[in-house]
């Protein structure tokens, strides 16, 4: 037994020393309320006789001894553990276990373990951290500034280019061309009323 304790001091001052693949522990954190419950589930690899839970009190510096359950169902608790507070339930089907922990209070807070023996050895799960609080945080809300939408100028093409350099001469020289076309159809249109003047100016003279 002395070699057994032995043993489990030096898994508590040397963490990860005995934490191997025989059990799975989750989850890593809980945040509960004050009078509430929670649970924690271990599961084991291969078939053992039974599973150990313990309780690392950091604030009192204990290692406690909880509860055990066998696989027929039968539970033993540590001494001055209330049944009423602490439940193991076993699921046979995938070989697991889950520690049900009820009206929660302060000194509930620790490190909580699963455990299994063999050959002398004792071997813990990963560990949960349970904290015990009156009031749990509210989940933080990030709040996004509004974005500014700004006037979109409409510009042309020429501009959009001259921005970054002179227009193509795709684009003037067709410019070009469309500003001499309109022009000869000026002159065209003037010339012709000169040449409609002057005949009307002739014909009232005449008379």
């Amino acid at each position: 037994m002395a070699r057994l304790w032995l043993h489990l001091c030096i898994c508590l001052q040397i963490p990860g020393f005995c934490r191997n693949l025989l059990l799975s522990q989750t989850p890593e954190h809980i945040l509960a309320q004050t009078n509430n419950k929670t649970e924690i589930l271990c599961e084991l690899k291969k078939e053992h006789t039974g599973l150990y839970w313990y309780r690392w009190s950091q604030e009192r510096q204990i290692f406690e001894f909880l509860v055990f359950s066998n696989v027929l169902g039968k539970t033993t608790y540590g001494a001055n553990i209330s049944q009423n507070k602490f439940s193991v339930h076993r699921a046979s089907v995938h070989n697991s276990y889950s520690l049900h922990i009820s009206h929660l209070h302060a000194l509930d807070n620790g490190i909580y373990y699963c455990s299994v023996s063999q050959s002398s050895q004792l071997f813990l799960g990963s560990g949960t951290q349970l904290s015990v609080v009156d009031v749990l945080p509210l989940p933080s809300k990030t709040t996004q500034a509004p974005v500014s939408k700004k006037p979109v100028r409409c510009i042309t093409k020429c501009k959009a280019a001259s921005e970054k350099g002179p227009c193509s001469p795709l684009i003037w020289i067709p410019l070009a061309a469309g500003a001499l076309l309109l022009l000869l159809t000026l002159i065209s249109i003037a010339h012709r009323l000169h040449r409609l003047r002057r005949r009307l100016w002739l014909r009232i003279h005449r008379q």
